[in-house]
């Protein structure tokens, strides 16, 4: 299997596949046959710096062609994309580059500063300054398709802990193809539709929903390359007819309570995950537009398992039902998935039955021939069989749908010298869900102050991704903890109400 020639060669090239919407320059429309020349060009771009089968590529470009071209290219060659927001900071950027030892860095102009100090160890190739497409390649060598296994790595997202640094997971090949089962049972694009999922790259989602699920279903995506506004938004639903939307529910939030909801006759299904949608926001959105925003669930390891199908009828909070041929169960609580069932499911964490030697061979001990996996996710199940989430089993931060370890922005917080210790836990937001509440223990001869909690919040957007700062910090004497010195993050939580 390759799927760049997969997906390339079964479109006609004369096909809208991407609308770019740049923060500068005019919109553009690029054909598949534009994608597949692109995609040829980046593959001879990446061969020519050494990039082989089994390499790390690793990106940090807005949602521009450029991504898409490089994560196609490394599909085609058989590298492994790692795609980066462009929210990650040089330590972020520096833990990345240690644990996937990438071969190259393909990054946009505008992330020199923070990549450069971060280190990297590798060649950078720069975009971004002038377009690529419009380099000669006719003295390079163009790569053949790979032919690949479903087990052969293709992807890397790197997902947050409680305990730890982020943890790098590894997809498969199988991980592309599987996406049939939600851009069919859930997304639900259509050929002549265009599909935006506003995910930036880097995250989860986005290596899924941006362009891989709707070009599976014959689709165009829309690429967006700036800032969210809600009036902005908006308008460029209506502007670009946009027909299937993926956002996030805090962005679904703000629309709701920021800007003034009206009909979008364009539109014909609208999606969310990553966590649960308040009623009236659903309300909302239904009476302005006549259509149910239909919830879903998944996780970086797993990919999308579950969904609200279309016509089956929306249930406040509920994430729908185990995608089809997708084996769930609820065990004390927590929800557990049969791997064997789950497409997309992981090979594993790099470094743990996913490795590399020394000569960057890859050693994999497929994570599904483990057992049942446990999402540590707390669910419960109607009579029906919908599902609707509780909370996490852990102290995982899901903020405007982030997933946030308390463990980096406690390690950022206890990197200033006013700050003795420091808890990072989720506190109820309206508009996001939850949000990062920092309980800070100071140093010897530090005294609290709104000047000194302003100034804790600008240090850790310093020192890791702005979306991780804590939006709400208090000063206590000391924090709980348990007889073998871990933090009582439980305990915080409550005491806040």
């Amino acid at each position: 299997m390759n799927f760049s020639r997969d997906i390339l060669e079964a479109r006609s090239p004369s096909v809208r596949a991407l609308v770019e919407l740049p923060r500068e320059n005019d919109r553009r429309e690029w054909s598949f046959g534009e994608i597949s020349e692109g995609t040829s060009v980046f593959a001879a771009l990446l061969a020519a710096r050494g990039v082989e089968r089994g390499d790390v590529v690793m990106t940090l470009i807005g949602n521009r062609p450029e991504w898409v071209f490089t994560m196609m290219a490394c599909f085609r060659i058989g590298a492994v994309a790692l795609p980066c927001t462009e929210q990650l900071r040089a330590k972020d950027l520096s833990l990345r580059i240690a644990v996937a030892r990438p071969r190259l860095i393909v990054a946009d102009v505008r992330n020199r500063g923070e990549l450069e100090a971060s280190g990297p160890v590798c060649e950078v190739m720069w975009v971004g300054a002038e377009p690529l497409l419009g380099q000669s390649v006719g003295g390079l060598d163009m790569p053949p398709f790979a032919e690949l296994e479903p087990e052969d790595p293709c992807l890397i997202t790197f997902t947050s802990g409680t305990v730890g640094e982020p943890k790098a997971v590894v997809h498969g090949m199988r991980y592309l193809y599987g996406q049939r089962t939600q851009a069919h049972g859930w997304l639900e694009a259509r050929a002549e539709d265009l599909v935006w999922c506003t995910a930036a790259s880097g995250w989860s989602k986005s290596a899924r929903n941006v362009f891989i699920a709707p070009w599976l279903n014959g689709a165009s995506a829309l690429l967006h390359d700036a800032r969210f506004d809600p009036h902005e938004r908006l308008e460029l639903i209506e502007r670009e007819q946009v027909t299937v939307l993926c956002m996030a529910p805090t962005e679904y939030r703000v629309i709701a309570k920021r800007a003034s909801l009206r009909a979008l006759p364009s539109l014909r299904g609208m999606v969310a995950a990553g966590e649960a949608l308040n009623p009236e926001v659903l309300h909302a959105w239904k009476a302005a537009t006549g259509l149910d925003i239909r919830d879903g669930y998944g996780q970086t390891e797993t990919g999308q398992m579950t969904g609200m199908a279309v016509g089956a009828g929306v249930r406040a909070g509920s994430m729908g039902r185990p995608l089809e041929g997708v084996r769930l169960w609820i065990e004390d609580g927590e929800l557990v998935a049969d791997p064997e069932t789950v497409p997309t499911f992981f090979l594993g964490y790099l470094g743990e039955g996913v490795n590399r030697d020394e000569r960057g061979a890859w050693e994999i001990t497929d994570r599904r021939a483990q057992g049942p996996w446990h999402t540590g996710d707390r669910v419960r199940e109607d009579e029906d069989g919908y599902l609707f989430f509780e909370g996490r089993a852990d102290d995982v931060i899901i903020s405007a749908g982030y997933r946030i370890g308390p463990f980096e922005v406690e390690s950022a917080l206890v990197a200033h010298p006013a700050v003795a210790e420091a808890a990072a836990v989720a506190s109820p937001d309206e508009e996001r869900g939850s949000v990062v509440r920092a309980v800070v223990v100071l140093r010897d001869g530090q005294a609290p102050s709104p000047q000194l909690a302003k100034e804790l919040q600008e240090h850790v957007k310093h020192q890791t991704a702005p979306y991780k700062y804590p939006r709400i910090v208090e000063f206590v004497p000391e924090l709980p903890k348990t007889s073998s010195g871990k933090i009582r993050r439980a305990e915080l939580r409550d005491a806040r109400g």
